[in-house]
């Protein structure tokens, strides 16, 4: 079976490359994309889309399908990790772990002791025990906020300088993931739940899709964002640029829930109890 398998990946790999063979060469401007297709983006995008940064006014506007398509991918990565990783029956551990909070002395309790889940002076640590450090926990609350306001920024302002949905969302993600791992698995889905972070996979891709059939019902192709001139009471091309906002803003909560969700399964193998 290896061998049948490294010989399909060696028949495609070869296709793939007499595929490349046919390409123009690398930066060519004389390639039928620098003639036709780049010159229009150049020249027209300020125009058409009242959008200064060129890459998303492509991304999330001219191949605005593609795009979409891509954060579908990105939603679908995170329900195979649920589907494959996640554990529905919950596996008990041998033993628990709690630090008692004023004096910092650790407790294992194994099975049959009475576990302080309700007590304001012992905090739950994972079995592999890691020395309560006040330096990174202080400084993760206060750096943590100031992430997420770049991230939002990052979205918001991806169609006027460099950013965008996709960079937005990893940085928001990114901090949920440090929040996890300074403090516990726990406590960051404590904050952002497992079913929160579901719904919100499905909400980004509902949010890009459903701007495209919202411009559908203003009578125009969908991900035509001129339709929604009426709607918002702007001119078409303004109307194109809040467009390209709108469907950023799906973007980002997609890439947000799902590296929430891969980082919650693959840290804990799928039973979100214990985490890296």
């Amino acid at each position: 079976m290896k061998t049948i398998g490294l010989i399909i990946v060696m028949l495609f790999g070869g296709l793939l490359i007499y595929g490349s063979l046919e390409f123009p060469p690398w930066g060519d401007p004389l390639s039928p994309a620098s003639q036709h297709v780049s010159p229009y983006y150049i020249e027209n995008t300020i125009k058409d889309t009242s959008v200064p940064n060129m890459v998303t006014s492509v991304l999330a506007d001219y191949r605005g399908y593609d795009t979409m398509f891509e954060t579908i991918v990105i939603f679908t990565a995170g329900l195979a990790c649920i589907l494959l990783l996640r554990t529905v029956r919950p596996v008990e551990p041998e033993f628990r772990l709690y630090r008692h909070t004023p004096t910092g002395i650790t407790l294992r309790i194994g099975e049959g002791g009475k576990l302080p889940e309700d007590s304001d002076v012992f905090e739950r640590i994972d079995s592999v025990w890691i020395p309560y450090d006040v330096i990174d926990k202080t400084t993760c609350r206060i750096v943590i906020p100031f992430i997420q306001i770049f991230a939002l920024y990052v979205i918001a302002h991806g169609h006027h300088s460099p950013g965008g949905g996709f960079q937005g969302g990893v940085i928001m993600g990114a901090s949920i993931i440090l929040y996890a791992v300074v403090f516990n698995l726990r406590s960051a889905i404590s904050r952002m739940g497992e079913r929160l972070v579901a719904l919100l996979c499905v909400l980004g891709v509902f949010i890009y899709a459903g701007t495209g059939a919202l411009c559908m019902l203003g009578h125009k192709n969908f991900l035509d964002y001129g339709a929604l001139a009426g709607l918002m009471g702007t001119d078409a091309v303004t109307a194109r640029s809040h467009g390209i906002l709108m469907v950023e803003v799906g973007v980002g909560i997609s890439v947000l829930a799902v590296m929430a969700t891969l980082y919650y399964n693959l840290a804990s193998k799928g039973r979100l109890d214990e985490g890296l």
